[in-house]
């Protein structure tokens, strides 16, 4: 599946999504974009170890643990840190990972590929959205 298709794939089937790297700081991407994703109707779960809470729900350090499925992990992190993350998202049956505008990591990409996942690399979820 190219990456056109899996994102017009995971914005219209994902309902519920995991934010690794949210962030409480409003000016941050980390931030906004979830806070208008969950506006559009998704469901976000902050994942941060260093917050209890994010957008008004409970915050969980890991994707281990949160305690219901998750369709899409969305990753606000350094390229370099992507694959434990795509590791976690398919240990918990994530549907689908997006890595947010200027992250990428092909190795991580093809392992969630392999393991069933849609992926998307190097873009942005709201600009995205915006744009369908």
């Amino acid at each position: 599946m190219n990456q056109d298709s899996a994102i017009r794939k995971i914005l219209s089937e994902a309902k519920t999504i995991a934010v690794v790297g949210f962030s409480s700081n409003r000016a941050k991407a980390g931030y906004y974009v979830p806070a208008y994703l969950q506006k559009q109707g998704y469901r976000i779960i902050p994942v941060n170890p260093n917050l209890s809470e994010g957008l008004g729900e409970p915050a969980y350090p890991t994707l281990a643990e949160v305690p219901e499925p998750i369709d899409l992990v969305l990753v606000f992190q350094r390229s370099e840190n992507v694959p434990p993350f795509v590791d976690e998202a398919i240990a918990v049956g994530a549907r689908a990972v997006w890595l947010q505008l200027g992250i990428a990591h092909e190795a991580a990409a093809e392992k969630a590929r392999t393991a069933g996942l849609d992926v998307v690399q190097d873009a942005c979820m709201l600009v995205e959205h915006q744009r369908r």
